[in-house]
C-alpha cells in the first residue's frame, strides 16, 4: 500500500479591530484588495477582479517595485458572507501548482479573529515563499481595516 504524502501548508491566526463584515469586504471587495493585497508597501496591486459567488473568479496582480508583475487567480468554492471564503490559488507562471486558500472570521469582541489556511503547496519552499507573503499581507490588512 502506497504512502499518502502530505503537501505542506500554513495556517496564520490574527485578531484584527474591525468587525467580520469590514474584514469581509476589504476580502472581497477589488478596490479593497488592491490597498492591502501585497506582500509590502513598496508593491502595487493594479489589478483586482472578483466575482465572489460559489464557482465565480477571481484575479490579482501585485506589482513589484522593479515592475515584474506577479498574476494569482483561481475559483471560489465556497462563499460564507461574514465568516468563510474558499479559493483555488495559482500563479499565472504555475498554473500546474494549483493550492487551496480558506480564510474564516470569527467575532471577538469587537474585532475579528481571522484564521487563514493555504494548503496544497507543491513543495516546502513554495509555501515558506507564501507564509512571508501572506504574514506581509496580513499586516497590509490589519493597518487597512485598522
Amino acid at each position: 500500500m502506497a504512502a499518502v504524502t502530505e503537501k505542506p501548508s500554513l495556517t496564520i491566526v490574527r485578531r484584527l479591530k474591525a468587525a467580520p463584515q469590514k474584514v469581509w469586504r476589504a476580502l472581497t471587495q477589488p478596490d479593497a484588495l488592491k490597498q492591502w493585497m501585497a506582500p509590502d508597501d513598496a508593491f502595487k496591486v493594479p489589478l483586482a477582479e472578483t466575482d465572489v459567488r460559489v464557482g465565480g473568479r477571481y484575479r490579482f496582480v501585485m506589482q513589484s517595485p522593479d515592475g515584474e508583475q506577479h498574476d494569482v487567480s483561481g475559483v471560489y468554492r465556497e462563499v460564507e458572507a461574514n465568516r468563510r471564503l474558499v479559493y483555488t490559488w495559482a500563479w499565472k507562471s504555475t498554473p500546474e501548482r494549483e493550492s487551496l486558500v480558506t480564510v474564516e472570521l470569527r467575532a471577538a469582541g469587537t474585532g475579528t479573529e481571522l484564521t487563514l489556511r493555504h494548503e496544497q503547496f507543491a513543495d516546502a519552499e513554495a509555501r515558506d515563499k507564501h507564509q512571508q507573503g501572506w504574514n506581509g499581507c496580513i499586516a497590509r490588512l490589519e493597518k487597512f481595516v485598522g
